[in-house]
């Protein structure tokens, strides 16, 4: 098992999060995703590397969903995420499969789902600076399966009309739509986030559509911050209500 140093926060909608200290944490791409998944309260719903099952325990705690099979590769985060759940008696909702994407088939999350959601690793193997911990390497960089594999294992377990929703890095934007197409999703909607006017785009959300003829809807930028700095009322109405404008949704 890795060795390594946990932290316990607080974290938004009243949630706790252990997490290993300079490993995975929980940011803005995080919530960001979770706000911007389309909810099926009746639903059932996988989350694709879930790491320390953050997303899941937010989309949980609003009740997108009845049940999150939270999958993820590695057994010592698929522990985490399962003590994450208990610390915020989520346990009935949220539940650990510790599988390879590449390799997972709906039979190991109980049939196919209505929905599915990823944060994926976004940095290719090799690239950037290694981290000493074998597990934190393999949540960060694409050692154990690329956006093409987190693309294919979403449409292997999706019903037909079920979405997939992803966020990822703006320059990898091609990448990512040719899997998803490649994959048998159609890419239905996408917005791009800015940290402010002056910066350049720092992630996508993209979600996409088992079985869907063509055409995407791609939504005004998000602007995180307003031009005197301050958290914009974009931003503002996200973390208020722990989802999007209705402007960011398909008309």
């Amino acid at each position: 098992m890795a060795q390594w140093t946990e932290k316990t926060e607080d974290i938004n909608e009243q949630l706790t999060l252990t997490s290993a200290v300079g490993g995975l944490t929980f940011g803005t791409d995080a919530y960001l995703l979770s706000a911007y998944v389309r909810r099926r309260p009746h639903g059932r719903a996988v989350d694709l590397g879930s790491g320390t099952g953050v997303i899941a325990l937010l989309c949980a705690s609003r009740g997108a969903f009845a049940r999150i099979h939270a999958v993820e590769l590695q057994p010592e985060f698929g522990a985490l995420i399962a003590r994450n759940a208990a610390d915020n008696d989520l346990s009935d909702r949220i539940v650990p499969v510790v599988c390879d994407v590449r390799s997972l088939t709906a039979a190991d999350v109980g049939g196919e789902v209505d929905a599915v959601f990823s944060n994926p690793p976004y940095m290719r193997a090799g690239a950037g600076f290694g981290n000493t911990l074998e597990a934190l390497e393999i949540a960060r960089h694409e050692v154990c399966g690329g956006i093409a594999d987190f693309c294919l294992a979403a449409a292997r377990i999706l019903k037909f009309g079920g979405y997939f929703t992803v966020v990822f890095r703006p320059d990898r934007e091609a990448e990512l739509l040719c899997a998803l197409s490649a994959a048998g999703l159609t890419p239905k909607r996408m917005t791009t986030v800015y940290a402010s006017e002056h910066h350049r785009p720092c992630l996508i959300l993209v979600e996409a559509k088992k079985g869907a003829a063509p055409g995407m809807f791609v939504t005004k930028p998000l602007l995180l911050a307003d031009a005197d700095g301050n958290e914009s009322a974009a931003c503002r109405y996200i973390y208020e209500n722990g989802a999007f404008h209705e402007q960011y949704q398909n008309p």
